[in-house]
């Protein structure tokens, strides 16, 4: 007789948390410090403050990135501690009505009254506040908030992304590093947004224009502000 293995699928939503943080850092990195190189360039300043800028935004970005991340999940893993500190005094003041409150979420979920009790009491016999949290408040383990993690991949998102454009204008002559830095982070943006949407399981192209968009039209307008001071310098 054959016997057939269970394959278990792979589901592009499993990614998504790490991907949109990695993504969305990296993609703010090349835009922003693109831009920055592209607008200080466009207002005839020199080579090196040209870097001396780029490095600095890098910094910046990457500080900026890492502490809007700290506070942000921070307050999210605040929030889900004083959740979990209230269900646990509710399970320690009337443990029946919370079973039965999670034995109406099972059966609101489709599972019968009776299945649904039997479950909710294996559940809470096994970890009551781990289900609670789970089925209840919407809080699993793998997603829990992590903010210093959360930080500083934030940051080395952003410093990754930025180092693309600033390394593209340190190798080039001065007279070409508009031109050199905007098509290289063009092309960095599309490969970027490329991975992200194979990964992500969404279309290739889609994701691929929407970043290159967004970049191109970022670039274009720091340009023309760098243009406008240079001219009234």
């Amino acid at each position: 007789m054959m016997m057939i293995h269970h394959r278990p699928e792979r589901h592009s939503m499993a990614h998504y948390g790490w991907l949109r943080a990695a993504v969305l850092g990296a993609n703010d990195g090349i835009v922003s410090t693109a831009s920055l190189l592209i607008g200080v360039a466009a207002a005839g300043a020199a080579h090196e403050a040209v870097l001396v800028a780029g490095v600095a935004g890098l910094v910046a970005g990457a500080m900026s990135m890492a502490a809007g991340e700290y506070v942000s999940v921070s307050s999210q893993s605040d929030a889900e501690h004083a959740d979990l500190a209230i269900e646990r005094r509710e399970l320690e003041a009337d443990h029946e009505a919370e079973r039965r409150e999670l034995a109406a979420i099972y059966t609101g979920r489709g599972l019968e009254p009776a299945l649904a009790a039997q479950v909710a009491e294996q559940l809470m016999a096994h970890d009551a506040l781990g289900a609670h949290a789970r089925d209840e408040l919407g809080i699993h383990e793998l997603q829990r908030a992590r903010p210093v993690q959360a930080a500083f991949a934030s940051a080395a998102a952003f410093a990754v992304g930025a180092a693309l454009p600033v390394v593209s204008a340190a190798f080039v002559p001065a007279r070409a590093v508009i031109a050199i830095v905007a098509t290289l982070s063009l092309l960095f943006l599309a490969v970027l947004g490329g991975l992200a949407a194979r990964v992500g399981g969404a279309s290739l192209w889609r994701g691929v224009a929407r970043v290159t968009f967004w970049g191109a039209l970022a670039m274009a307008l720091t340009a023309a502000v760098g243009s406008l001071f240079g001219v009234m310098t």
